[in-house]
């Protein structure tokens, strides 16, 4: 499909249709939607928070081998999305994808529940801290089917539900334009609940009280989520798939590389196919002289490449402008993505190691009540929201008096900086404190340090900050900067990072515990004792990652900002006439 247009609809009205006997859409389906949300986060961000716990305890794998499964299926969940969104995009819809990834999630909490359920699903209990039976394959094959099947629910659920739940508003109307604010603010509130509840609640069921429990209530949940969702069937606009931008990248790859040949650097004199918007494309992107080597896709080497009403007779050849410039949208903004995944590589040792640093601490908290080692999570949120308040409440407003004319914000610029400089502070704290608790526990001689838990709050407290700075940044980068067709693929963009940071974080670990024990000596990571390893000399290792990725950002990603920033004042000069501007999620 060359120029996709969005204006349909399956299963639900079109807009061009006669108004229905019975409403569709609007907040009497919206409810349905923020709904199924609502419990599918409750049961997911359990599973997130405490993952690496229940691999430790119930399936007695080390340290290091718990880290990278943890990091492995949380990269697998971000990546999954990509295919999410363009099963989505270019075949059965937003519907049944949240419907069969909601099945999906379910299937996969179950088969968790089993696991915790049925003694022959793991290993016997450790006796000691030395003799721990490992898992045979065929538990270790039902652990990973459940972890899979959570995957792919993950793939379905996080690019569309806040998509779908946007279709269902006219956001050409002023109207339509609240009612979206409005469904994002409950979108984002009703999430903050269900984080807290999961983190919690359910994570204090699953590690004081009972792991079946505390795995049967996220299934519930699903169920829940399913059924809920099932009961505004009748009531959902329903967006006919359109094709996914996935597929326009891909053509205009395959075409560069067929006109490689072509001498692209000319481009004076060469026709190029930039047919006008349609549907409701109303904005495209003006051709730019950035990466010329591209334009060859859109070159008319010879008047066949066209059918008699002006149209491609292949696709795979000779691809529009507008794709074209997509594919360099992209490309431009690889840098600074880049960026933001090695930011993102300190955030992750919180969900693991930094667990694994709290279980090997004081938890206590009068002579009964033990904090469960997955709540420090709850340290990077209420940082984040501390600084928001902060942000929007005390640093605009006054800046804003300061400088009359301007916003008051901090550049993007600015705050990946700030959000770079977190990256390597959260390190070196973290550093520093499991050096403290290493040799308070090696003094003792205890394999709990006797130091209280409490002290982990700064290093969590400044992953969260790297998230405030670096990932919402990121974030708003790939909104702005790519036109609001892209906006779906930009979501998809930003889990990848995460992803890629997972993945490469493994990979961090795997390199570490081997270099670490070369020549007889003692590898840093390894094990199920923190007191045995040296995991504050691989969080320095990371800080000095993070100082690296200072400079390059500094001297040569921090360019492709302003570069971008130029490229989207010319664009809105050459599209300056009069829009509909939608704000987008």
């Amino acid at each position: 499909m060359e120029h996709a247009t969005h204006s349909s609809s399956e299963g639900g009205i079109d807009s061009q249709s006669p108004p229905p006997k019975t409403p569709v859409g609007g907040w009497r389906a919206v409810r349905y939607i923020l709904g199924n949300e609502t419990f599918e986060k409750m049961a997911s961000m359990s599973v997130v928070a405490n993952l690496v716990m229940y691999l430790h305890t119930k399936y007695n794998l080390d340290n290091v081998v718990s880290a990278n499964v943890f990091n492995i299926w949380s990269g697998s969940c971000n990546i999954a999305p990509l295919f999410g969104a363009f099963v989505a995009d270019t075949y059965i819809g937003k519907f049944y994808t949240l419907l069969f990834s909601s099945i999906a999630s379910l299937l996969g909490m179950g088969t968790l529940t089993l696991t915790a359920g049925l003694q022959e699903l793991t290993p016997s209990a450790c006796k000691g801290q030395t003799e721990c039976p490992q898992p045979n394959a065929w538990q270790i094959a039902v652990l990973y089917s459940g972890l899979g099947l959570l995957v792919v629910g993950s793939g379905g659920l996080r690019p569309c539900n806040i998509a779908f739940g946007a279709d269902q508003f006219d956001t050409k109307t002023e109207k339509g334009r609240a009612q979206l604010d409005s469904f994002c603010n409950w979108w984002y509130l009703l999430f903050t609940v269900a984080l807290l509840i999961a983190l919690t609640g359910v994570v204090y069921i699953q590690t004081n009280v009972s792991w079946i429990l505390g795995f049967a209530i996220p299934t519930a949940c699903f169920g829940l989520s399913i059924i809920i969702f099932l009961l505004g069937t009748k009531l959902y606009i329903r967006i006919k798939p359109q094709g996914s931008v996935f597929t326009d990248i891909i053509k205009v790859v395959v075409a560069t590389c067929r006109k490689y040949g072509s001498n692209a650097g000319q481009t004076s004199g060469k026709l190029f196919y930039d047919p006008p918007p349609t549907g409701s494309e109303s904005q495209t992107a003006a051709r730019t002289d950035r990466l010329k080597f591209i334009d060859r896709a859109a070159m008319i080497m010879d008047p066949s490449e066209l059918d008699s009403q002006g149209k491609p007779t292949n696709g795979w050849r000779l691809c529009s402008v507008q794709q074209v410039e997509q594919l360099k949208s992209v490309v431009w903004i690889l840098p600074v993505w880049i960026t933001g995944i090695f930011c993102f590589i300190g955030m992750n040792q919180m969900n693991s190691f930094g667990i694994f640093q709290a279980i090997q601490m004081n938890k206590a908290i009068g002579p009964k009540f033990q904090i469960p080692p997955a709540w420090m999570g709850l340290a990077p949120m209420i940082a984040l929201s501390i600084w928001i308040i902060i942000y929007e409440s005390l640093y605009i407003p006054q800046m804003q008096k300061r400088n009359k004319n301007e916003s008051g914000r901090l550049t993007m610029e600015q705050r990946f900086k700030i959000g770079i400089v977190m990256s390597v502070l959260c390190m070196v704290v973290a550093g520093l404190t499991e050096m403290k608790r290493r040799n308070s526990a090696l003094k003792h001689g205890t394999f709990e340090s006797p130091i209280t838990v409490a002290l982990l709050v700064p290093q969590f407290a400044l992953s969260g900050l790297i998230e405030a700075f670096a990932a919402i940044s990121l974030m708003e980068l790939l909104t702005v900067q790519w036109p609001q067709s892209m906006r779906t693929f930009a979501g998809a963009v930003f889990f990848l990072s995460l992803s890629m940071a997972s993945y490469l974080t493994s990979l961090l670990i795997l390199i570490v515990k081997k270099v670490s024990g070369l020549n007889g000596n003692s590898s840093w990571l390894g094990g199920n004792d923190l007191n045995k390893n040296r995991l504050d000399y691989y969080y320095y290792t990371i800080a000095g990652l993070g100082f690296v990725n200072f400079v390059y950002f500094q001297f040569y990603a921090r360019h492709y900002l302003s570069d971008a920033a130029a490229v989207e004042n010319s664009e809105n000069q050459a599209n300056s006439d009069p829009v509909d501007t939608e704000k987008g999620l």
